[in-house]
């Protein structure tokens, strides 16, 4: 695979060096923080999504907590 120069701003060039692990090049360090889940990807699960459910049947009813009385 070959390799591209690109101009970047110091605030970004700052940022991704932060975010550098130790043992990764500038170049890796890009491909992890920009790789994996997408927009797109993200469109994908949502519309695959069950919006009918309650909390309360997904956590069977662990989160059915009564609200504290207002005196």
């Amino acid at each position: 695979m070959g390799t591209k120069q690109i101009r970047v701003s110091e605030d970004l060039y700052a940022r991704v060096k932060s975010e550098k692990r130790p043992d990764e090049t500038l170049g890796e360090a890009l491909e992890r923080l920009v790789g994996g889940y997408s927009l797109t990807d993200f469109a994908d699960d949502a519309a695959e999504l069950d919006l009918d459910f309650s909390v309360e049947e997904a956590t069977d009813g662990a989160v059915g907590a009564t609200p504290p009385s207002q005196e």
